[in-house]
């Protein structure tokens, strides 16, 4: 068994992307059900009741491991809720946005095992030297917030932080099938985080809309989005192709991220467009999550 799946306690090493717009307890359980370990995206909400109340759905629905993430500088309420998952046997976590410092203690002193998500070698550098005793390594090519800096693939990233870091590593970004999958773990990793496929699952609270942007995606159909100081990877529509090509438009200006989870929620893809990595372009179908799992450690 490799470091990463005792760290999981898993079935297999994949790890569900947790994306706070799909942050659905049945959708935690159907990965964790499917073999995988189900994520909370707990990020943004600081409702301790509420955590509570998906922790307790989550447990009847599955008695397989799960585990939540935190986005350690966004939210005051980390350390509350790292006691709240603890007291309910969480055992591990994934942590994001922000220094590894700031709240691995707490996760150690509670008992819990963390992997730390990083962007860039260097951060991946810094956060097993903080004590993260595993790294979520998420390429360029990857959906959701991104630095504003250059960014490395995940062909150059994975084996380059695996070559330098002690601890296991989950490559995230451009994974949808055992290809990608089996690619991860020849580059070095020890298993996958999976966002942008899980989406578009038959179990994904996601809007239909939502799912047909990822299945309409042609190869080059996201880019980059600025908002202040950091982007996200966005699936371009025709309003924003619009912008895009006037260069009139600053398109840090266009959209605000208030409204990216109405518009997500929606699929009002005007207010603001529909998240998605690069690895969209090669999602064509809708499956369950049992089958993209059974599919990718086939």
């Amino acid at each position: 068994m490799s470091e990463l799946l005792k760290i999981l306690g898993s079935r297999y090493p994949v790890i569900q992307g947790p994306i706070g717009e799909l942050n659905d307890p049945k959708m935690v359980a159907a990965v964790c059900e499917a073999g995988g370990f189900g994520m909370l995206a707990l990020g943004f909400t600081r409702e301790l009741g509420a955590i509570k109340e998906m922790i307790t759905e989550v447990r009847e629905l599955t008695d397989k491991p799960f585990g939540a993430n935190l986005m350690i500088a966004m939210n005051p309420a980390n350390e509350k809720i790292l006691e709240i998952l603890a007291e309910a046997g969480v055992k591990t976590v994934t942590t994001s946005a922000g220094s590894p410092k700031k709240i691995y203690p707490k996760i150690h002193e509670l008992g819990m095992k963390g992997l730390h998500v990083a962007l860039d070698f260097s951060f991946a550098l810094k956060a097993a030297e903080a004590g993260a005793d595993g790294l979520v390594v998420s390429g360029c090519e990857s959906g959701g917030l991104r630095t504003l800096n250059p960014e490395s693939s995940n062909m150059v990233l994975i084996p380059l932080v695996c070559d330098h870091v002690k601890v296991p590593v989950a490559a995230a970004g451009a994974v949808a099938d055992s290809r990608g999958y089996r690619a991860a773990l020849a580059l070095g990793a020890q298993g996958v985080q999976i966002g942008t496929r899980f989406l578009s699952a038959a179990e994904s609270p996601a809007s239909q809309a939502w799912k047909e942007a990822i299945l309409n995606c042609p190869d080059g159909g996201t880019t980059l989005l600025p908002l202040g100081g950091m982007n996200v990877r966005i699936i371009i529509n025709p309003r924003l192709a619009e912008k895009m090509n006037d260069p009139d438009i600053d398109l840090s200006q266009e959209y605000n991220m208030m409204n990216m989870g109405k518009a997500w929620r929606s699929g009002d893809f005007d207010l603001f467009p529909a998240g998605g990595g690069q690895v969209s372009a090669s999602i064509t179908e809708i499956k369950s999550v049992k089958d993209i799992i059974e599919e990718m450690v086939s």
